[in-house]
């Protein structure tokens, strides 16, 4: 084990819905050991095959607004009509141990993460075009309804891509995954990221 302790990163994965986030959040939490998934809250209902507490802690209305008073949530946005938040607690635990922290949220999420959280690495994943954006999309076993509002809602989150400190376009999915790696690997290698004591060893060594 290496003497040198570094502080956490937290990197922020944003993307439109259909873009391909949670796909790539899952491989590169495969490849990295160093890395750890932030399970976010939500009032949507889950889809076919998710787990509570595995993909989303599925709440009602009434216990997520009881999150938000008690102010167990880093942060907390409504998106197509639903809750979604980000539970604290897990988060700062990790990352006080060394380890980084990677979550899948919405624009809004990753703005108000990085007005708390200067430090975090945000990325925003793009597809490679609006019509295959349209087919992924039409391929979900959501309600045409939902589809349609999600489609609509992606112009504005695409806008928001400028806001963000790295841009990936998921045309080829290892491709994005090995991409994404490589960002996190050089800004956890910042030395801004070393603990107060091994920033002073370092400067001692000079």
């Amino acid at each position: 084990m290496s003497d040198y302790m570094r502080k956490g990163a937290l990197l922020i994965i944003s993307a439109p819905s259909g873009a391909g986030k949670t796909t790539i959040c899952r491989k590169l939490l495969a490849r990295r050991k160093d890395l750890k998934y932030s399970v976010s809250c939500t009032t949507r209902p889950p889809r076919p095959g998710e787990k509570n507490g595995k993909h989303y802690f599925f709440l009602n209305r009434e216990d997520f607004k009881r999150k938000i008073q008690r102010g167990e949530l880093l942060e907390w946005a409504m998106v197509h009509d639903e809750y979604y938040g980000t539970p604290r607690h897990f988060i700062e635990e990790q990352t006080k141990k060394g380890l980084n922290v990677i979550m899948a949220i919405d624009v809004q999420g990753a703005m108000s993460i990085r007005r708390k959280h200067p430090a975090a690495i945000l990325v925003f994943v793009l597809p490679p075009s609006m019509d295959e954006l349209k087919a992924r999309l039409a391929g979900r076993r959501d309600a045409s309804e939902v589809v349609a509002k999600r489609l609509a809602n992606s112009r504005g989150e695409l806008a928001a891509a400028k806001d963000y400190d790295y841009v990936v376009v998921n045309d080829d999915l290892a491709t994005a995954v090995e991409q994404i790696s490589c960002i996190l690997t050089a800004e956890t290698l910042k030395t801004s990221r070393l603990d107060p004591s091994s920033a002073s060893f370092v400067t001692a060594l000079a």
